[in-house]
């Protein structure tokens, strides 16, 4: 069995995790860390330490009304996904413990197919050749 990091527990609730295939399980927040915990296997788990985590980025659609996914982008590991229940619930209690600027809105998909068009070496873009 696998033991907590956290020494008291804020949050409990039931979650997705999106790292490959995704599974079920619960997600508890608390005093120490973000913690994930799988359903079915017991050895299949996700601690994320809060002084490991550098960003949160929230996926935000109809402006705040739905939050499908968020994700913590840790200072070593890169970036772990998740979805649950009541995701304004989960990102008000990671709130407390990470800054304010450091949980941050994703790029639509508006957006992410601009900067793809724009950037230097875009698909669409006319390069000089030498002759």
């Amino acid at each position: 069995m696998v033991e907590s990091l956290n020494k008291k527990s804020e949050l409990v609730i039931t979650a997705n995790s999106h790292m490959g295939m995704t599974t079920y399980g619960k997600i508890m927040i608390g005093d120490k860390a973000f913690e994930f915990y799988n359903d079915r296997d017991k050895k299949d788990f996700i601690q994320i330490p809060w002084d490991q985590v550098d960003y949160v980025v929230a996926s935000i659609m109809f402006h705040g009304k739905w939050i499908p996914r968020y994700g913590l982008k840790t200072k070593k590991d890169g970036m772990f996904s998740f979805s649950s229940k009541d995701p304004k619930r989960v990102l008000r209690a990671i709130r407390e413990h990470i800054p304010a600027d450091h949980i941050v809105q994703s790029l639509t998909f508006w957006q992410v197919v601009k900067r793809g068009l724009t950037s230097k070496p875009a698909i669409f873009s006319r390069k000089n050749k030498k002759k």
